[in-house]
C-alpha cells in the first residue's frame, strides 16, 4: 500500500525494469549491508526465486542483516527498509510511486503516468478518488443487498457443510465492484460470470507469463489472454458509451470519470485498474477478516456485541459506520496480521542518507511492509490476531504511516474497508463463524497476500 504499493516477485522485475529503463542508475555499491550478487547477470534474482516470494526473501534478508539491507537486481542496486523508524527517515508521501497502477498499466500495455505531467497526474488521481467516494455513497444499498444475498445463501447450508470462503468472497467482491463501478447491467449474473471469466484469465497471466517470456512462447495462452483483455475492454467501452451524457438513478465510478476531462482511453484504463484492483483487494480483505474471526471466538463475540449495540435490529447505515470502532480495529488487525500488501516502493531521485548510510541517486528503495507489520518493536506479540492493540494511538499512527489508514490510504483499500464493514455487519449478527478442524492455512505472497489453498469454514445460525 502506501498508495496501494504492492507487488510480488514478478512485479518487482517489471517495476525495476521500468524504473531502470526510464532512470538509468549508478551501478556503484553503497556500503549498505546485504547480499553480494549471486549471479553476474541476474544479481540476486536466483535467491528471490528460491525464497518463493519477494516478501519471504526480504524477511530472511532483514533477519540476517538488520533493518537496512541491499541486494542486486541484475547489476543494479536495490535497497530495502525493514523498520518504521527508517521509513520515517526516508518517506516522502508526495513522491511515492504507485507500483500497482504502474505495473498493471505496463502489463496491459497502457501508458503509465510514471513519467507523466505531475499536474495532470494529480488531477486524474483526484478524479479517481472522487469516483470511488461517490460510488460508495450512491451504492451503499447495493452492497448491503449483496451482503444479505450471501447471508441467505449461507443460512441455507447444512451446519456441517464446509464453505469455500475464497470462492464466495471473490464472487461477492466481483459483484460489488462491477455494480458500483459500471452500474445496473451487472445485476445480471450472466454479465458478472462473463466479466469474472475474462477477469480471471487476465489476472492469472499478469506477471506469470512476463517473467520468462512464456506467454509469448505459448500461442494458446497468449490468445486466451489477449482475447480476454479485448473482451473486457470491449465491455468497458460499451458501458462508457451507454452512460455518457445520460442520467441514472445510481451514480457509479465510471460516471465520475465521464464528468472529467479524460479521454476515452484514460477512462478505459482507470476503470480497468479499479475493476482489477478493487476485486482482488476487497476479496482478500473479506476472506482474511472472516477467516481470522473463525479463529477467535472472543473477537467474534466482541464484534457481535458492538454491532448489536450500535445497529440493534436495524440495517447498517453509512452514518453509523463511524461508530463501529471495534469493527475498524478488526479490519486494521486483519490487514496487519495477513500482511495484506507486503511491499511498497519509492525512487531515490537524489542521493540521500538513511541511518548513516548513503543511498545512491536513482536507486529503487523498497519498503518491506510485511516485515514492518510484524516487527516486535512496533507490535507487541506480532503474530497474535489482537484487534485490541488498536486501542493504542501509537498503533493507529504506525498503520497510518504504512499507508493503511488516513491520508495515504488508497482508494481501493478505502472501498474494501467499506464493503467488508457492511458484509461483517450482516454476517456476524446472524451467524456464528467456525473454523474447520485440522485445516492448516498456508499463505501465498503475491500482488496481494492470499491463502495458498481454498480457505474452508463452517457457519451456524445465531439463536
Amino acid at each position: 500500500m502506501l498508495d496501494f504499493a504492492i507487488f510480488a516477485v514478478t512485479f518487482l522485475l517489471i517495476l525495476v525494469g521500468a524504473v531502470l529503463y526510464l532512470y538509468p542508475a549508478s551501478r556503484q555499491a553503497s556500503g549498505i549491508p546485504g547480499l553480494a550478487p549471486t549471479d553476474e547477470k541476474d544479481g540476486n534474482l536466483p535467491d528471490i526465486i528460491s525464497s518463493s516470494s519477494l516478501h519471504e526473501f526480504l524477511v530472511n534478508l532483514h533477519e540476517k542483516y538488520g533493518p537496512l539491507v541491499s541486494f542486486w537486481f541484475g547489476r543494479r542496486l536495490v535497497v530495502s527498509l525493514g523498520s518504521i523508524d527508517l521509513l520515517k527517515q526516508h518517506i516522502n508521501p508526495n513522491r511515492l510511486l504507485d507500483p500497482f497502477e504502474t505495473m498493471l498499466k505496463s502489463l496491459l500495455r497502457y501508458q503509465s503516468s510514471l513519467n507523466g505531467d505531475t499536474g495532470e497526474s494529480h488531477m486524474r488521481r483526484k478524479l479517481y478518488e472522487n469516483g470511488v467516494t461517490k460510488s460508495l455513497q450512491s451504492n451503499f444499498a447495493v452492497i448491503q443487498k449483496l451482503s444479505e444475498e450471501l447471508l441467505v445463501k449461507w443460512l441455507s447450508l447444512p451446519e456441517a457443510q464446509h464453505v469455500p470462503l475464497c470462492q464466495h468472497m471473490l464472487g461477492f467482491a466481483m459483484k460489488s465492484v462491477t455494480q458500483t463501478a459500471m452500474g445496473s447491467s451487472f445485476e445480471d449474473d450472466r454479465e458478472v460470470i462473463r466479466f469474472r471469466r475474462h477477469h480471471d484469465a487476465i489476472w492469472s497471466e499478469i506477471g506469470k507469463g512476463f517473467l520468462d517470456g512464456s506467454l509469448d512462447k505459448n500461442m494458446t495462452r497468449k490468445k486466451l489472454y489477449e482475447d480476454a483483455l479485448m473482451e473486457m475492454e470491449s465491455t468497458l467501452r460499451k458501458v462508457t458509451k451507454e452512460r455518457r451524457g445520460r442520467s441514472f438513478n445510481r451514480h457509479v465510478f465510471i460516471d465520475t470519470l465521464l464528468q472529467g476531462s479524460l479521454s476515452d482511453q484514460q477512462i478505459l484504463e482507470d476503470t480497468m485498474i479499479f475493476s482489477l484492483a478493487g476485486c482482488i483487494i476487497t476479496a482478500n480483505l473479506c476472506t482474511w477478516a472472516v477467516y481470522f474471526l473463525t479463529t477467535s471466538e472472543d473477537v467474534q463475540q466482541n464484534l457481535y456485541k458492538e454491532m448489536d449495540h450500535v445497529l440493534g435490529k436495524g440495517p447498517i447505515t453509512h452514518e453509523k459506520i463511524e461508530q463501529l470502532r471495534y469493527c475498524r480495529q478488526v479490519l486494521c488487525e486483519t490487514v496487519r496480521t495477513a500482511k495484506l500488501t507486503p511491499i511498497a516502493a519509492q525512487l531515490q531521485e537524489l542521493e540521500g542518507r538513511v541511518d548513516q548510510h548513503t543511498v545512491p541517486k536513482e536507486t529503487l528503495v523498497l519498503y518491506a511492509l510485511g516485515v514492518m507489520l510484524q516487527d516486535s518493536s512496533s507490535w507487541p506479540s506480532p503474530y497474535k490476531f489482537d484487534p485490541e492493540r488498536f486501542n493504542e494511538e501509537s498503533a493507529m499512527k504506525n498503520l497510518s504511516l504504512l499507508g493503511f489508514l488516513g491520508s495515504q490510504e488508497c482508494p481501493e483499500l478505502r472501498f474494501a474497508y467499506m464493503v467488508a464493514t457492511v458484509l461483517l455487519s450482516v454476517l456476524v449478527r446472524k451467524l456464528y463463524l467456525h473454523p474447520v478442524k485440522g485445516q492448516v492455512m498456508e499463505t501465498k505472497y503475491e500482488l496481494v497476500t492470499s491463502p495458498k489453498e481454498e480457505a474452508w469454514i463452517t457457519v451456524s445460525k445465531r439463536s
